[in-house]
């Protein structure tokens, strides 16, 4: 009996992992209406901003279909695949800590319990680039589509050399 009461906990605790959003927080910009519902809310489409939480300077663009109907209303529509992606300087780029090649930018649940989206990011080191790429998973079979958005460290004000993200990304 406790190895079972021991495997729901353990079960439970990593559903709520899945589910735990990585450190940066998204801030609604807009919707827009895509498919009319009479009765119940609307299929949009979503378009979402963050900022790294370990790089200052970069910040991304997302948007995502939203589903409406009954589902949508209830918060329990598996959500599609489909995520589009801008990364753009908009500072001085500083990195508050090291970080390794694909580590979570971002994470959102897309369904009840199955599917997360998430932006991942990584360094081109022989270019200086930093590269984010959003794509979704799913418990038993991922989604090949994903979207990536590359960001080039330049020096911002003409003051000082810019960071390399070799550096900083291993």
């Amino acid at each position: 009996m406790k190895a079972i009461v021991a495997a729901l906990v353990a079960g439970t605790l990593g559903l709520a992992a899945l589910a735990t959003p990585a450190a940066a927080q998204e801030d609604l910009i807009f919707k827009k209406s895509t498919v009319w519902k009479m009765l119940t809310p609307d299929h949009k489409l979503a378009v979402y901003g963050i900022d790294d939480p370990i790089v200052e300077g970069v910040a991304c663009h997302y948007t995502v279909p939203e589903k409406g109907g009954v589902a949508g209303m209830f918060g329990v529509a598996e959500e599609v695949s489909e995520i589009s992606l801008a990364c753009r300087q908009i500072g001085p780029i500083r990195f508050k800590q090291k970080s390794e090649q694909g580590d979570v930018v971002f994470r959102e649940r897309r369904s009840l319990i199955w599917k997360k989206m998430q932006i991942v990011r990584g360094c081109d080191a022989k270019r200086n680039v930093l590269i984010y790429m959003a794509y979704s998973d799913k418990l038993i079979e991922g989604s090949p589509q994903n979207s990536t958005s590359t960001v080039p460290i330049m020096p911002w004000g003409g003051v000082g050399e810019p960071a390399k993200c070799a550096d900083w990304i291993k």
